[in-house]
């Protein structure tokens, strides 16, 4: 299994070959979908819409959240198509985190020029 840094570089060069070919202003759900074929052909374990059920007080609750994708069990990732990355994306990655015991994220906004510029990587 990959080691966390080399897996967030590999998943980064994922995330520029999509950028490089579709270019900015496509549909989040068009980028996953894209994604999901680059990782595949990278040859790259994921799973999509992960289901993030939150422990309260002992019972876990379905609120509601989904992690976009998580690359090899170790590293989430969360796209965006906005026009620029706000504090609160940032908050929302964190919190995927927490809620799923895993220590590294990527916050990925494809609504950029240059896709090196979009790409956050956020540590718990």
């Amino acid at each position: 299994m990959l080691i966390e840094e080399e897996l967030t570089g590999r998943i980064r060069g994922a995330l520029i070959e999509v950028h490089r070919v579709l270019g900015p202003g496509l549909l989040e759900s068009a980028c996953e979908m894209c994604l999901c074929h680059e990782l595949t052909l990278m040859g790259m374990r994921f799973r999509k819409q992960v289901d993030l059920p939150v422990t309260y007080k002992g019972i876990q609750l379905d609120c509601g959240y989904r992690a976009d994708l998580i690359v090899e069990d170790k590293v989430l990732l969360e796209l965006k198509c906005v026009d620029r990355l706000l504090p609160l994306h940032s908050a929302q990655l964190l919190t995927y985190l927490k809620i799923t015991g895993l220590r590294v994220g990527l916050l990925a906004n494809f609504n950029v020029p240059k896709m090196i510029d979009g790409i956050v990587r956020v540590a718990n």
